[in-house]
């Protein structure tokens, strides 16, 4: 049995009706700042996207950038299943007219997913990488990343000095399911290395090989 927070502006309690036939414990509050601050413990949350699409990927955003790490189901009809990607940062979606042992299931799965975040923070060259807010910095300006460029950017940091071709880049950061051509890659580099102006350089091009995260001078020598 799970403790569930709903976050819904309905008056009602049918964003998953259900819900009702399980065992769970279920709270809901409304989605707003104040609110959840004062929220329960709750071991999954379940943000209600019926209705309102753009508060609710707002809503999930700001969950994530707080380093939550419970996990989130987005509750949806069918019309917006189209409209999720992954830049919504939860781990599931269900649809409102779910039976309870689907329900149920996609509570369970995503609760053993779920591993704590501990905040963990890239330093190097310049440039400061917040894996848990998903933010960046260089010389301490924020930088105003897209969701791939910073997966990009995270991805070749953590690597440094070696040398990735593009289609490993796209299988690491884009997925194997992504059906782009490498050319791709090509272009969030170029927007990467204009973001961070002076320090471009960091990001390396190997001639006919691929990119590579260069490491300054001063950590090589202290390495």
């Amino acid at each position: 049995m799970a403790q569930l927070l709903i976050l819904t502006s309905a008056v009602n309690n049918d964003v998953l009706p259900a819900l009702a036939l399980l065992s769970h414990r279920v709270r809901s509050l409304p989605p707003q700042l104040d609110q959840l601050l004062a929220a329960p413990e709750a071991d999954l949350i379940l943000v209600d996207a019926r209705v309102n699409l753009v508060q609710a990927k707002s809503l999930c955003s700001m969950l994530r950038t707080t380093g939550l790490a419970i996990p989130i189901i987005l509750v949806l009809t069918e019309g917006g299943l189209t409209a999720v990607s992954p830049e919504w940062g939860v781990d599931d979606v269900v649809l409102d007219t779910a039976g309870p042992a689907e329900i149920d299931a996609r509570i369970r799965l995503a609760s053993v997913r779920a591993v704590p975040v501990v905040s963990s923070t890239i330093k190097t060259s310049g440039v400061v990488i917040d894996e848990a807010s998903y933010s960046a910095k260089v010389r301490g300006k924020p930088l105003d990343l897209t969701y791939k460029e910073f997966e990009l950017l995270r991805f070749l940091a953590g690597n440094p000095s070696r040398v990735f071709t593009r289609e490993q880049l796209l299988s690491e950061v884009w997925g194997y399911d992504y059906f782009g051509g490498t050319r791709t890659v090509d272009v969030h580099v170029r927007r990467l290395r204009a973001k961070l102006g002076d320090l471009e350089s960091v990001i390396g091009t190997v001639r006919n090989v691929g990119y590579r995260f260069n490491v300054s001078e001063d950590e090589q020598n202290t390495a």
